[in-house]
């Protein structure tokens, strides 16, 4: 059966590739690209220990390298695919990038913004969640059983 390259799971596919790459660089393996007219217009993965900045979330890095690509603050006509549901810091990044679409793999059960009483997204911005969702919590799963052992 043919890939469609405009689908949800593609894209995520294309979000884990950064997630292994933050894996194989000793990052948390979150993973991000952000998708404006059916174009990868930035891709990222978190670099919080390479930069020593908390703020590095692989979300952060992908609104920043999308906004200035489109040379412009606001992805209301874009979209964040992510493995990891965003925390509260980077949903209150998308709310103010005003952020078109959000597809997240799997879910935060600890630090997840969905377990905020409140939206903290953009009133515009749509959801979508659970996508590849068990590939990514794998790829977290299989990070952090390794670093247990260390």
């Amino acid at each position: 059966m043919p890939i469609d390259l405009q689908s949800d799971e593609h894209f995520m596919k294309q979000a884990l590739r950064e997630a292994v790459q933050a894996a194989d660089a000793g990052e948390v393996p979150v993973g991000a690209v952000v998708v404006c007219e059916g174009r990868i217009i930035a891709r990222a993965h978190n670099y919080t220990e390479r930069l020593n900045d908390v703020t590095a979330h692989a979300e952060m890095q992908a609104v920043t390298a999308a906004a200035d690509f489109i040379g412009g603050k606001y992805l209301n006509r874009c979209t964040l695919f992510v493995t990891l549901e965003p925390c509260m810091m980077c949903a209150g990044a998308l709310h103010w990038a005003q952020l078109g679409k959000l597809v997240f793999g799997a879910y935060d059960e600890k630090k997840g913004y969905s377990l905020w009483e409140k939206n903290l997204l953009h009133p515009r911005t749509s959801v979508k969640g659970g996508v590849c969702a068990e590939e990514s919590a794998a790829l977290l799963r299989a990070f952090f059983a390794e670093r247990r052992k260390e």
